[in-house]
């Protein structure tokens, strides 16, 4: 009988801690799917805005071929500004902070699919591969875009551009948005035009807009792939609407 209930128990014992690890286990599901379900949010907004950046990349350096570099159009600063000055607006960000946290607990382990396994690998490394493209896109911006706007980039159009907007706390992307579809005119200028080369502001733009792109159609294009299959892996798994 001692031995029967000693026997009994330890199963209710193992019965309750798999109850309990089940239960962690959608507690862990649901939260991960939230995280990774705001990153593919963020990540298709990247990419609508780069595509932006492409458009206004590719018209700058057309106007740059030949075109008056003292008498600027009102569409000019717009362009400019996305193009040479903002950078990190339009870098995406993976979180991973849940998958982390449970890889290194140990509790990723409550996960036994060895599908859903191999799709937490799967989205690892692809945001290594964007944080690792991040720092390469910034790098550059570093050298050669930076010094390149300290010498004709004129901060007074930014400056001017967000002292007159309705919000100027906004965002610069947001502000310069609302001026483009507005009617007002801020007057700005080519710094250091003596030294201004066309030939070197095209090719800055050129390898720019090239290792945007490839970010774009690669390690991104990878993230948004993974994401999705985890996304549906885990919708299906554990019912998760």
């Amino acid at each position: 009988m001692l031995f029967l209930a000693v026997t009994l128990g330890f199963f209710v014992e193992n019965q309750r801690e798999h109850y309990i690890e089940h239960q962690r286990e959608k507690q862990y599901a649901r939260e991960l799917y939230s995280e990774f379900l705001g990153d593919s949010i963020v990540v298709a907004g990247k990419v609508k805005v780069r595509l932006e950046k492409e458009k206004d990349m590719d018209w700058l350096i057309g106007y740059f071929q030949d075109s008056s570099l003292t008498v600027l159009p009102r569409s000019f600063y717009p362009a400019y500004t996305t193009v040479m000055y903002l950078a990190n607006t339009y870098s995406f960000e993976p979180k991973d902070g849940i998958l982390s946290q449970l890889r290194n607990s140990g509790t990723l382990r409550y996960f036994q699919d060895e599908k859903l396994q191999k799709f937490f690998g799967d989205i690892s490394v692809c945001i290594n591969n964007v944080r690792i493209r991040n720092e390469q896109e910034y790098q550059f911006f570093a050298s050669p875009v930076k010094p390149f706007i300290l010498k004709h980039f004129d901060f007074g159009w930014t400056n001017k551009l967000r002292s007159m907007d309705e919000d100027p706390g906004a965002p610069m992307l947001a502000i310069i948005n609302r001026y483009r579809q507005g009617d007002k005119i801020i007057d700005g200028k080519i710094l250091g035009l003596s030294s201004f080369e066309r030939e070197e502001a095209i090719n800055i733009i050129s390898f720019y807009k090239q290792m945007l792109i490839s970010t774009r159609t690669l390690q991104m294009n990878e993230y948004i792939k993974a994401n999705h299959k985890l996304l549906e892996k885990l919708r299906s798994s554990y019912k998760i609407n």
